[in-house]
């Protein structure tokens, strides 16, 4: 009876995977087919459309003002993730490494500050931006994200560098390096995996932002892609929504294909600052 039993757990753990998968790949596999689906409407009979075509796909880069979409936001994201990551990476290890005054009450800040979501800052963020005259400015843009990283991440950033032993920055310093070239030398290379997880997570947070992108950025010219797409369909008059369905699939490519390429590293930056050894 308890093999039965066991065989009973294992297929109901399957079933519950496999209808968990599905209601996870289902708004994708939606929002492709109907990025395929002839005329501006999203709504049919059947999921799979009875005939598919390419048009809107060409539409978006003849008749909007995607391709500049794409390169703002790409603009934006790539200086985000190398900022936010350069921060980061001298923050966190100073603070692992370093003990000075202060040290415990900043750990403490950036655990209370993670407990709000980024949003309720917008308002002061959007007076400040205002006063120094970097409103509807990528710029803007890149410094927010890039400061706001290092709360994020800082933790995970921490934890990783706590696991490095110190025992070879002071070997390294034994055979005469400084405290740069310990740094650049043995440091950085051995925290490959932890940055290759924190540029992960900038990267992909500037290139879906919507909320704070849509509060700073005021002409056309200078909108992002989840921006731009959104203000395409937002319009009263507006038909355009299997246009705006090719925009998101073409948007969800670049970080799609990043996931894909480096997720081995991902997994390791994530799970290694869980613990300290």
């Amino acid at each position: 009876m308890s093999r039965f039993a066991d065989r009973g757990k294992l297929l109901l753990t399957y079933a519950i995977l496999v209808l968990l998968t599905f209601i996870s790949l289902y708004p994708a596999l939606w929002i492709v087919l109907s990025s395929l689906k002839e005329g501006n409407s999203l709504y049919s009979d059947t999921l799979i459309p009875h005939e598919m075509t390419l048009a809107h796909y060409r539409d978006l880069f003849e008749t909007t003002m995607y391709p500049r979409w794409f390169l703002n936001t790409l603009k934006v994201a790539v200086c985000s993730t190398v900022l936010g990551t350069f921060l980061l990476l001298i923050s966190a290890y100073a603070i692992s490494r370093y003990r000075f005054v202060g040290r415990k009450a900043t750990l403490k800040a950036f655990l209370v500050l993670q407990m709000f979501p980024g949003f309720m800052a917008m308002i002061a963020i959007f007076v400040m931006l205002n006063a120094i005259g970097l409103l509807d400015s990528h710029g803007a843009l890149i410094l927010v994200y890039s400061s706001g990283s290092i709360i994020a991440n800082m933790f995970v950033a921490k934890g990783f560098f706590d696991t490095i032993p110190r025992s070879l920055e002071d070997a390294a310093r034994i055979d005469g390096a400084s405290h740069m070239k310990v740094f650049l030398a043995v440091i950085v290379p051995l925290s490959t995996p932890m940055l290759t997880y924190a540029s992960l997570m900038i990267f992909n947070g500037a290139f879906v932002d919507f909320i704070f992108a849509d509060l700073i950025l005021r002409t056309e010219e200078k909108r992002t892609l989840a921006v731009g797409l959104y203000k395409m369909v937002s319009q009263r008059n507006s038909t355009e929504f299997t246009l705006f369905a090719s925009g998101a699939v073409l948007v969800a490519v670049p970080v799609t294909l990043l996931f894909l390429f480096l997720q081995r590293y991902l997994v390791e930056g994530l799970t290694a600052g869980a613990t300290k050894g």
